[in-house]
């Protein structure tokens, strides 16, 4: 639910790739040329010109290498969510749902050429799939917190999460299939407005800090309406 680690120059003079960046460009040439099952480590930092530290220093693990920019997506993700004061809830995750659109955007070749390899090696089909549910799990919580007075608002919470994530991945999958040709952006926007056509635009009324209050009263059976009356008013406090 990464392809901007292939461009170069992010905190550094332009046109000199990082560390970071030259790891991943060792990677997936070996990965082209050899096959992603008989690349090691070792060939990858033997190939970028260094040590087998500084490859864990950026990535725990061979596959993260793969998916280079998730980590900052989903970290830039959340803090959009958290700083919002949209009252449209369902607005908002969509367009949290459209940074990680940009950021397969930013590098089509690049971002083709992982799908490719992605659906080549059934791990990486298994990691790409729990980076798709930490996403999920982001806006769910999100909206959560935002329904939590509502009634099955965590019910809707996840069942519009899920639906972002499906409508983004939809278009997003087309595109890549596509290798990278039309407009992404506005796939995934096509896509989306079928999330915000079902779920509406509602805005989401304020949480009370808890139940309303109920009151019960207590009457003889028989007695008059004007003294029922009287007592509720009592109750009510404005008796």
């Amino acid at each position: 639910m990464s392809s901007s680690s292939a461009a170069a120059g992010r905190g550094e003079k332009a046109g000199k790739p990082t560390m970071r960046d030259a790891l991943v460009a060792a990677a997936f040439r070996l990965f082209l040329e050899r096959g992603y099952e008989q690349t090691t480590v070792d060939d990858i930092v033997a190939l970028a010109g260094v040590g087998r530290r500084s490859f864990f220093r950026y990535f725990p693990s061979k596959e993260d290498v793969v998916f280079p920019d998730h980590e900052r997506c989903l970290a830039d993700m959340t803090a959009f969510l958290a700083a919002g004061t949209d009252d449209e809830p369902v607005r908002r995750v969509c367009d949290a749902a459209r940074l990680v659109l940009l950021m397969y955007a930013e590098n089509p070749a690049f971002s083709v050429q992982r799908y490719r390899l992605t659906r080549q090696v059934p791990g990486l089909r298994a990691y790409e799939l729990s980076v798709v549910w930490r996403y999920e799990r982001a806006l769910a919580g999100y909206l959560r917190a935002r329904y939590a007075g509502l009634r099955d608002g965590t019910l809707r919470a996840d069942v519009i999460a899920a639906a972002v994530v499906a409508a983004h991945n939809n278009a997003l999958r087309s595109w890549l299939r596509s290798d990278g040709q039309g407009d992404a952006e506005a796939a995934v926007d096509h896509a989306l407005e079928h999330v915000r056509a079902a779920f509406g635009a509602e805005t989401v009324p304020a949480v009370t800090d808890g139940p309303d209050d109920v009151v019960v009263i207590v009457s003889r059976r028989g007695a008059p309406l004007w003294r029922v009356v009287q007592e509720l008013e009592a109750a009510l406090g404005r008796g």
